[in-house]
């Protein structure tokens, strides 16, 4: 009698582990693709010029046994992101240096955004 009931519970918590593995994948799709297409629209940080750095915001998804995982990428020009982001040195043909770029925060306040909204959906389907 012990053992069968051992055997339900382990296949209840199995179940729930299952449904919250799942759950926890979709939020993460939704909350990326929320992401790409606030990245898509950012205007007034810096100076949109062909719109072909917005156009190239991804998201790409792996879907595993226990969950799967949600990147956020630039797949046109991913070179920029980081120089965006944070700033660079201006080189001049010569080799010297003649300044530094202004950094354009763009992708920080987003990252801030979907974390915050991930959180809130896995507790709202954990129940907490």
């Amino acid at each position: 009698m012990a053992n069968s009931s051992i055997l339900d519970v382990n296949k209840i918590l199995n179940d729930y582990a299952k449904d919250i593995a799942r759950d926890v994948t979709t939020d993460a799709e939704i909350v990326a693709k929320q992401g790409v297409t606030e990245l898509k629209n950012t205007t007034g940080t810096y100076r949109v010029r062909t719109g072909k750095y917005n156009r190239g915001w991804r998201v790409k998804t792996d879907k595993m046994k226990n969950g799967g995982t949600s990147i956020i990428y630039n797949a046109t020009d991913y070179q920029l992101t980081h120089l965006l982001e944070h700033g660079h040195d201006v080189v001049g043909r010569d080799g010297t240096k003649k300044g530094r770029a202004r950094a354009f925060v763009h992708i920080k306040p987003v990252e801030e955004k979907c974390i915050e909204e991930y959180e809130r959906l896995i507790e709202k389907d954990i129940g907490g």
